[in-house]
């Protein structure tokens, strides 16, 4: 009997904390704020350690316990009939799902919760204007016209390295926006997922559990900072993507050439697909030919490795996990960049002015 209390608690904790509102202000002080710069820095610590994802042992893990309990049902099928076989195996799956999201939760989820970037930053809405677009697609033109020559000359990283001088813009940065506590920036990884990533059209994802960073294999150098930097977000506890990105690009404006033409690189395609045509045209033909090129390598990159169908998929079944955790946007959120960069209020060298609950 005791027994049974403790899983019937356990599902009934899992449906409270996915089911009961709290405030974001709440979750921004006792958990973005205090709980998770604590369990970040060690947990990232310690899956910084192997060089390869410790979310791969675990799925395989689920994988192998999963078939060992399917065979053990089938064989109790045998003896008692598919009754009890089919409902231990339910009652093992809900409490495992259950364990599995109260962990979700405690080790990064609950980040989802939080107050978002708009409420962090002075942004006003009405900046944001047709105008304003052009106007910052043409600034991300000149910097990356501006920016090639020297990006290249100095060159990026080896992946899966964590390049120091991206570190330490992704510290000024976080300092800038008073992120509390110090986040520590996770070694980019491979994993085996890459081939699903590749197919997908998904550059990097953040292991909710043990805290890493992946990074997809076919990047090209120039594009991998902006990727680390957005993952890194994840990991300083931002975990709206829109958010996420926004931070990644102020990231890569901190570094060196090389992270800023990465940074600006990466917002031109965001911005670009703000524009109508006839501007649209215009950026365009303002693009000197290195950014051109590396626009377009970008783009045969992933050509060659999308698969429309399982990207589809992919993005489907991502938009319901956001939106299941309160991402009203879904995958749309991603494009939320662009408005955020408009309405936010600037002081010099791209540095936001904070709210004035953040002072």
């Amino acid at each position: 009997m005791p027994a049974m209390w403790w899983k019937a608690a356990l599902v009934v904790l899992a449906i409270a904390a996915a089911a009961v509102p709290v405030p974001p202000s709440v979750i921004e002080a006792l958990y973005s704020n205090r709980v998770f710069p604590i369990l970040q820095p060690l947990v990232t610590g310690f899956s910084n350690l192997v060089p390869f994802a410790l979310f791969d042992v675990l799925l395989a893990g689920a994988v192998i316990v999963l078939v060992a309990r399917i065979i053990a049902d089938v064989r109790l099928k045998r003896r008692a009939g598919w009754g009890p076989a089919l409902g231990r195996f339910v009652q093992r799956l809900v409490l495992v799902a259950a364990g599995a999201y109260l962990l979700f939760l405690l080790l990064w989820g609950f980040n989802y919760r939080r107050v978002p970037m708009t409420g962090k930053v002075q942004f006003d809405a009405a900046r944001v204007s047709p105008e304003a677009a052009r106007a910052l697609a043409q600034t991300t033109v000149d910097r990356v016209n501006a920016l090639y020559e020297a990006a290249h000359q100095e060159g990026w990283l080896p992946a899966g390295t964590v390049d120091p001088r991206l570190a330490d813009a992704f510290a000024r940065m976080r300092a800038e926006l008073a992120i509390r506590g110090v986040s520590r920036p996770g070694r980019p990884k491979r994993t085996l997922l890459d081939p699903y990533f590749r197919r997908a059209g998904v550059a990097g994802m953040t292991d909710p559990y043990f805290l890493e960073t992946f990074v997809v294999s076919d990047l090209l150098p120039f594009e991998r900072p902006a990727v680390i930097a957005h993952e890194w977000s994840h990991l300083a506890g931002i975990a709206d993507e829109g958010d996420a990105n926004f931070t990644a690009w102020l990231t890569c404006l901190r570094g060196s050439p090389a992270h800023q033409y990465s940074g600006w690189l990466f917002l031109y395609d965001e911005v670009a697909g703000a524009l109508p045509p006839s501007a649209l045209r215009q950026v365009v033909a303002s693009l000197n030919e290195g950014p051109r090129a590396d626009l377009r390598a970008i783009r045969d990159r992933l050509q060659r490795q999308i698969n429309p169908a399982i990207s589809a998929a992919g993005w489907r079944v991502y938009d319901s996990y956001l939106k299941a955790n309160q991402v009203e946007q879904g995958a749309a959120s991603y494009a939320e960049v662009v408005r955020l960069i408009l309405g936010t209020t600037f002081e010099g060298d791209w540095v936001p002015r904070l709210a004035d609950v953040q002072r």
